[in-house]
């Protein structure tokens, strides 16, 4: 009988038959993938050790004339740069790459290109405006009119360096009258009136900066110069949304013009799109690597993200060149204020304090940082002013009374820690002169056509009383800068003290059609509320969210007229996204979310943020009425009724907490 053969054991034979074979695969396998290493790494020796192409430098310094013409001047400063690769001694090519730098507001390189220029026996004659723009780019205005000084009497761009450098150290009304001569004489000098829309910008004067734009626009139509700055003036004057269009039609024309992209990029984070502000953030440093603003730009957007070592980091990045800035000396001293290094908080503060007088939030930040280095005496001086207003917000008299205590002054930090426990005790009013109307009277006479001046003496005469003297003077200013923001705003305001909110609203509707920034939304709001036109105040207030929807204060007012119109679904949401915005420190907006809830029957979330907010404003009336009415949506009658009476107590004139008193007394 033969021998039986099991299957296990002919499986196994058949795979050692089959080893071989799979081993020479493997090999095979490898072979080719060696083969295709070598070939691909001779690929690359060929192409990185060939020898680059020859530049035609005729055809480069052709091709860069051409870009520089229809306005995408990273273009053309490529193009020149190549040709000079080529040519290194080439004078037109050296001069058109200045003016292309010029033209990308790099006044370093430009300068640069001019020094090589003349190193080239061009005569400085030749490059005199030249060298006038580049130190105007670089901040040195003095430099800039003596360059400007050196070209001869006729040469417009030294005329125009000349101007801008005069706006810049103050004397805009000179400026803009050197501008308006040269647009007489070059009405179709597109550079002429971006410069004079540009000097107007910066003075306040919209109207006229607007016209001055467009006219560039039109008579260089796709040109990134114009149309950034028609862009700058759209954002000022109806928000950030409008803006973004006319930034990427200047991106379009020119994808790495870096002043574009930086406004760009401020732009878009101020609208909330992060993401996008760090992609143009980066298209930046492309564009310019190193780039001071890019590097601020991104501190910004680290800080806001919470990563305050990269915030520090980037800002370190950016150097000192930016650091003088308002925008990034405030940064900075908030991410010193965040590590406690306090002195060198106040020294990036106190400047900034001293130039912006009116500036309240930066006063309560510089105050604060002195209180917490030890100097009550200096925080005093920065906040009891703002303390002493009836609108004072709890923050800033908290801040007080510590003052106080640490002075010694017990009596005082009481008083002003029951204010701060019973929060504002009323509206908004305009910030007092320090100043009688005699002795700002007296000042402006030293330049009667200045602007600021007025403002001052129609601030005095509000001060003293004066309505109808402050109403008249404003009036006056408004026909002499019918262009001006500010003009209208100071009359409108004076209107207001005299209680004439219809006509006051209407004046800041001709403020806002100018620039319609957030103070002047609040303005126009709070009018059109008080004239009893409800109706318009949503609607100035819509128009303006749409613009800027990451604003907070529209937001709290939309939130509050929401509540009380009983949209409370839609109260619920807008306030829970300043919730996240804000933290869970703001009794306001607690306030705000128990009475929504309330509202929405929704009893027990809404007597959690009532107890929030009662637990830090406890003598708030308006904080007190918030939690009666959630207990009693809770079903909590009798605890609503002790905090009602209170609320009653606490103000008893106001007749919301009246009302609501008495619906829960029922």
């Amino acid at each position: 009988m033969a021998e039986s053969r099991y299957p296990m054991m002919r499986r196994r034979r058949r795979r050692a038959l089959r080893l071989p074979r799979l081993r020479l695969r493997l090999r095979l396998a490898h072979g080719i993938a060696l083969a295709t290493l070598v070939a691909i790494a001779a690929i690359l020796a060929f192409v990185l050790l060939r020898p680059a192409p020859r530049i035609d430098p005729v055809r480069a310094l052709h091709d860069s004339r051409a870009a520089y013409r229809i306005g995408n001047y990273s273009a053309a400063r490529n193009h020149a740069l190549a040709a000079l690769g080529a040519v290194p001694a080439s004078q037109p090519t050296l001069l058109l790459l200045a003016r292309s730098y010029l033209k990308l507001g790099d006044g370093v390189a430009a300068e640069g290109a001019v020094s090589r220029a003349r190193a080239l026996n061009v005569p400085e004659i030749r490059v005199a405006s030249l060298r006038a723009q580049a130190r105007f780019l670089q901040s040195d205005y003095q430099g800039a009119i003596d360059a400007a000084a050196m070209a001869p009497a006729d040469d417009v761009d030294a005329v125009r360096a000349r101007a801008r450098a005069l706006a810049m150290l103050g004397d805009a009304g000179t400026a803009a009258a050197l501008l308006e001569h040269l647009s007489a004489r070059a009405p179709r000098d597109a550079a002429i009136w971006a410069d004079l829309g540009r000097v107007r910008l910066n003075a306040g004067e919209i109207a006229g900066a607007t016209a001055a734009a467009a006219q560039a626009a039109r008579l260089s139509p796709g040109d990134p110069v114009p149309l950034t700055l028609q862009a700058e003036i759209v954002r000022t004057r109806y928000g950030l949304t409008a803006a973004l269009p006319w930034f990427e039609a200047a991106l379009s024309r020119d994808a790495y013009y870096h002043p574009a992209l930086i406004e760009y990029a401020a732009t878009l984070g101020e609208a909330g799109r992060h993401a996008d502000m760090l992609a143009a953030t980066r298209r930046a440093l492309a564009a310019r690597p190193g780039s001071p603003q890019a590097f601020y730009l991104q501190a910004v957007l680290a800080a806001r993200a919470g990563r305050l070592d990269l915030a520090r980091e980037m800002l370190q990045r950016a150097g000192t060149t930016i650091t003088t800035l308002p925008g990034a000396a405030l940064l900075g001293g908030g991410l010193d204020f965040v590590a406690g290094r306090y002195e060198r908080t106040i020294g990036s503060w106190r400047p900034l304090a001293a130039d912006q007088p009116m500036n309240v939030v930066l006063r309560r930040l510089l105050g604060a940082a002195m209180l917490r280095s030890g100097d009550p005496q200096g925080a005093l001086a920065q906040l009891r002013p703002i303390a002493l207003r009836d609108d004072a917000d709890a923050y800033t008299l908290t801040l007080v009374a510590r003052a106080f205590e640490a002075t010694g002054d017990r009596v005082s930090a009481a008083r002003f820690l029951d204010r701060a426990a019973s929060g504002a005790r009323g509206g908004p009013a305009v910030f007092a002169s320090d100043d009688s109307v005699g002795v700002v009277l007296a000042e402006a006479r030293d330049d009667p056509s200045d602007p600021n001046y007025m403002l001052g003496v129609i601030r005095a005469q509000l001060t003293a009383g004066d309505a109808a003297g402050a109403i008249e003077r404003a009036r006056t200013l408004v026909a002499a800068s019918p262009g001006a923001p500010a003009a209208q705003v100071a009359l409108g305001d004076a209107l207001s003290v005299a209680g004439r909110f219809p006509e006051a609203a209407q004046v800041y509707t001709r403020a806002a059609s100018l620039t319609f920034d957030e103070p002047t939304m609040l303005r126009l709001v709070d009018a059109w509320a008080r004239a009893n036109r409800p109706r318009e105040a949503a609607a100035a207030l819509s128009l303006y969210l749409q613009q800027n929807p990451q604003s907070l204060s529209g937001q709290r007012i939309r939130a509050r007229l929401q509540v009380a119109n009983g949209d409370a679904d839609d109260a619920i949401e807008t306030l829970e996204g300043l919730r996240r915005m804000t933290g869970n420190r703001d009794a306001a907006v607690l306030a705000d979310l128990a009475r929504a809830y309330a509202a929405s029957d929704e009893g027990p979330v809404a007597r959690t943020y009532g107890r929030a907010a009662y637990r830090l404003m406890p003598m708030n009336a308006s904080v007190c009425d918030a939690y009666a009415l959630a207990l009693a949506a809770d079903g909590d009658l009798a605890g609503a009724r002790q905090l009602a009476a209170k609320a009653v107590a606490l103000a008893p004139t106001d007749p919301a907490i009246a009302s609501h008193a008495r619906q829960i007394a029922r």
